[in-house]
């Protein structure tokens, strides 16, 4: 496909990395495409966006808007106000920069972006991350004109034609680990021999994992189960001074781990929540994964992420409530059985998409194509 020299691309996505990241990675990857392309975010003002998207190099503008609390609340009646605000303020947004296309990876902001942008007749793209798409994506599947999904059977939810199976963008460092397992046990000054597992519970934590972890480590050091653990802030004091009892069992917690291209290379086994991009990276580096699906989640949509893979036995699922009772014994079952840790890398393997982010970019470049070459026609 001959690409267009100079293209406006509007992005929207945002209130978590989840939907901030994959969309730094769609633009990246039309960047790489089109080097002359102009691109302006859209997030909503006080959420995460507002500095994740700038350290990316990106500019971005902010909406007045939330979600709608499950509780009444003096949000929830400034909700409906907020709603007209930004889609006055989106429409504004899009005359001003005048897009090619707008894409959306959700997030409080993209709904009120992507609808003005229908509105206006602007090509808009749709990314959903999850198996099972949130209220807002499913109302602007009607107006879309293309559907990336991660998923497959995703025609229960979106209009078939619409719909393009591409994964989801995932961090270049780790599509493309280059670090090999004995530098990479060297950086967290493991040993090799032992199994080495390594806990995400995201960059927040997760209280149900980091407990269950907690009263653990004994088993785990008996069982010469090495640790790679990241705790989140609120259960770093607590988990960096239990480790101590464990020095030479090769347990070490941390907050926040840096460079996760290194830890993903040092694991033998995963223990992860099951959002969306988490999940992706683990197809991708294809590592035996026990996952505990938070509960705190719109419409429960880890759940049934988790069980997109467990159905396939390409992971195991813990609901949380059963986490602190079953998890422990579930990973040393786990790594005192090769074979079944074979079995689930090779099927979690053929679940990956390495080339996701490229692949909606060409979907994105192609709708441009396709919407300039009708307008040349009439």
């Amino acid at each position: 496909m001959s690409q267009p020299e100079n293209i406006r691309v509007l992005l929207s996505g945002g209130g978590t990395g989840g939907h901030i990241f994959p969309a730094i990675a769609i633009a990246n990857a039309i960047r790489a495409k089109v080097p002359a392309a102009e691109f302006l975010f859209v997030g909503a003002k006080g959420r995460m966006e507002m500095q994740k998207v700038p350290a990316a190099g990106y500019e971005i503008e902010g909406l007045w808007i939330s979600g709608l609390q499950r509780k009444l609340t003096l949000d929830n009646l400034s909700f409906p106000f907020k709603v007209i605000s930004s889609l006055i303020n989106a429409r504004r947004i899009i005359k001003r920069f005048r897009p090619d296309i707008v894409i959306g990876t959700g997030g409080y902001a993209s709904g009120p972006t992507l609808r003005a942008a229908a509105r206006m007749g602007i090509p808009t793209l749709i990314q959903e991350q999850n198996s099972f798409p949130g209220i807002t994506n499913k109302m602007l599947a009607k107006k879309a004109n293309i559907i990336c999904v991660a998923y497959e059977g995703m025609d229960k939810f979106f209009p078939v034609d619409k719909i393009r199976l591409t994964g989801n963008p995932i961090r270049q460092e780790i599509a493309s680990i280059r670090a090999g397992k004995q530098e990479s046990l060297a950086a967290f000054s493991l040993k090799p021999g032992n199994t080495t597992l390594l806990v995400i519970g995201g960059s927040l934590g997760a209280r149900t994992i980091n407990q269950s972890i907690h009263s653990g480590l004994r088993l785990l050091a008996d069982n010469h189960i090495q640790l790679i653990w990241q705790t989140g802030s609120a259960f770093e004091a607590t988990a960096s001074e239990a480790v101590k009892s464990y020095e030479n069992n090769g347990l070490i917690s941390t907050s926040f781990i840096g460079r996760m291209d290194l830890a993903y290379a040092a694991a033998d086994i995963v223990i992860s929540r099951a959002g969306a991009i988490a999940i992706s990276e683990l197809c991708v580096v294809g590592i035996p994964a026990i996952l505990v699906p938070s509960p705190n989640v719109t419409e429960d949509h880890q759940t049934k992420n988790a069980l997109a893979l467990s159905g396939k036995h390409a992971a195991i699922m813990i609901p949380d409530a059963e986490a602190n009772e079953k998890l422990v014994s579930a990973i040393i079952e786990l790594a005192n059985n090769p074979t079944m840790q074979v079995e689930l890398k090779e099927n979690i393997s053929r679940l990956a998409h390495r080339d996701a982010a490229a692949q909606i970019a060409e979907e994105a470049l192609s709708l441009i194509n396709n919407s300039t070459n009708n307008k040349n026609k009439q």
